[in-house]
């Protein structure tokens, strides 16, 4: 179906989509499966460019006149600004054995179970200053930045292009918001959150008032000790630490 394309990642999975600096897209499951052949070895690249890299931006290819997968990079687009570059590549994923997706509760299977069915855009982000990087590289996306996205099927064997999807729908990362306009007010926080802040301070307050009046009491007590002691005269007490003679 040429009408396919690249889409956003299940919200219930994908719950930070997008980030600042990355998409995460579904995998392309299903998608080629027309233009899949037996005993044939295939590969999906992954394409990116910015939403102004040009007015029609929907027609822009990713081969070359012999039809050709364009290995273009990220240093040589501008990031995306010239042109699509390659992001990456990864084997087509086996539509008999989807991922199950009820394993993502367990912590254990949650990270193989995301990583075979969502694609990270702008996970690396180190290799653009990595000398000994040597793998195509798939760095951080600029904020507040629309990007299209395309999945290509190249054949090992030939290394052409088999088939395509079009360019995803504009998808634009997250603004970064400067510290001094976050808004800390007390009316933008959730009801839950004032909530346990109210019992938490009541709490400290209780506990707070406990610990004063055990001191005080403590205090008052060591005070009405030293009185009685200097209350009792010497000659009582001397009359009481003697032993008692008999008439005798």
């Amino acid at each position: 179906d040429q009408s396919l394309k690249p889409q956003f990642g299940d919200p219930q999975l994908a719950t930070n989509n997008p980030t600042l600096t990355t998409v995460s897209l579904e995998k392309p499951f299903c998608m080629f499966d027309s233009s899949l052949y037996p005993n044939r070895s295939y590969t999906i690249y992954l394409y990116v460019m910015k939403e102004s890299a040009s007015v029609m931006s929907s027609l822009v290819l990713v081969t070359d006149d012999s039809n050709k997968p364009l290995g273009s990079t990220f240093q040589q687009t501008s990031g995306g600004q010239l042109g699509p570059y390659n992001a990456a590549f990864f084997d087509v994923p086996d539509y008999a054995v989807p991922p199950r997706l009820a394993d993502v509760g367990g912590m254990n299977k949650a990270p193989d179970v995301l990583k075979q069915y969502l694609f990270r855009v702008g996970d690396n982000g180190t290799c653009l200053y990595d000398p000994n990087f040597l793998g195509v590289c798939n760095p951080l996306l600029a904020p507040d930045t629309t990007y299209r996205f395309k999945y290509v099927l190249v054949d090992n064997s030939e290394g052409m292009v088999k088939d395509q999807t079009l360019w995803s729908d504009p998808i634009k990362t997250r603004r970064a918001k400067f510290p001094m306009k976050i808004d800390t007010w007390p009316g933008r926080r959730s009801g839950g959150m004032i909530v346990i802040t109210s019992i938490l301070s009541v709490l400290v307050f209780l506990l707070l008032t406990g610990f004063l009046a055990s001191v005080f009491f403590a205090v008052m007590r060591s005070e009405d000790a030293s009185e009685e002691t200097k209350g009792t005269s010497p000659t009582v007490q001397q009359s009481e630490s003697r032993p008692q003679l008999s008439s005798e």
